[in-house]
């Protein structure tokens, strides 16, 4: 008796069967609608004079500049936290596990509470703000604060993703490299990195969106004050109160810099993908 091999949700065509078909469709209208419904209802003939407030510019800045530096951030610890996840396969069970749950945190963490846990570690009467605050440094409500909440949201997404390049890589090469007298240092700068170098543009470009379009984090710890603490994502929520054409504006440009980020950057430095 001969047993097929083929899903039972693929047909003998090779194609997904009509159950599947259907809900896929459904999934990909709830992804796609609503980016057209704000296509729709723009207000084209007034964009550019939304756009060319000194209320939007401002707002573009602080979030192109504060999403820039925590995704330098990001690549100066995340990186190593990748590191460190790639060998916890040597480790037992429950610290891997831990060091994982650690590190997915703030993926499945409402933003808002990881801005209230920012604020009462760094707050003036925080954990450590306390502390920094005898010494003159206050960081909430700053743009220093938009940069942290950005960070801690946004980490994740470039550790899981060098992990999982460090984990597919070939690694005879740093085995080769250590064999010819190379130092773990020499072999990860000089080897390691060149290797998983596209999980380290995917995890940026994902860090940089991320960090782009944090709302919830950044209002709590760092507040919304005109180009200090106010990014895109809080202008917009704003001005849907009281002038939705410019949170419309202020959508679109998050749509427009995420889509490119997104198209740009991946063609340009991820391997195996279709120009």
């Amino acid at each position: 008796m001969r047993v097929s091999s083929r899903p039972k949700h693929v047909g003998r065509s090779g194609r997904a069967g009509p159950v599947v078909a259907v809900l896929a469709a459904v999934g990909l209208a709830l992804l796609v609608l609503p980016l057209l419904g704000l296509l729709l209802r723009a207000p084209w003939a007034e964009l550019p004079g939304l756009l060319a407030s000194e209320a939007v510019l401002q707002a573009l800045g602080l979030s192109l500049g504060t999403a820039a530096v925590s995704t330098v951030l990001c690549l100066t610890f995340g990186i190593p936290i990748a590191v460190l996840l790639s060998h916890s396969v040597h480790w037992g069970v429950v610290p891997r596990r831990l060091l994982r749950a650690a590190i997915t945190i703030p993926l499945v963490l409402p933003p808002v509470v990881g801005g209230i846990a920012l604020l009462l570690l760094l707050g003036r009467r925080g954990i450590v703000g306390q502390w920094l605050a005898e010494i003159g440094i206050t960081i909430p409500f700053t743009t220093g604060a938009v940069v942290i909440a950005q960070t801690f949201v946004a980490m994740p997404f470039l550790v899981f993703a060098v992990e999982g390049a460090l984990r597919s890589a070939d690694r005879r090469s740093e085995l080769a490299a250590a064999t010819l007298g190379a130092t773990p240092g020499q072999t990860f700068r000089l080897v390691t990195l060149p290797l998983v170098a596209p999980g380290i543009a995917a995890g940026a470009v994902l860090c940089f969106t991320r960090a782009l379009g944090e709302f919830g984090a950044t209002i709590t710890f760092a507040g919304s004050f005109p180009g200090v603490t106010r990014t895109l994502p809080i202008a917009s929520y704003l001005a849907m109160n009281s002038d939705p054409d410019t949170a419309i504006a202020l959508a679109l440009v998050l749509l427009a810099v995420s889509l490119v980020v997104l198209l740009g950057l991946r063609d340009r430095w991820l391997p195996g993908v279709v120009k």
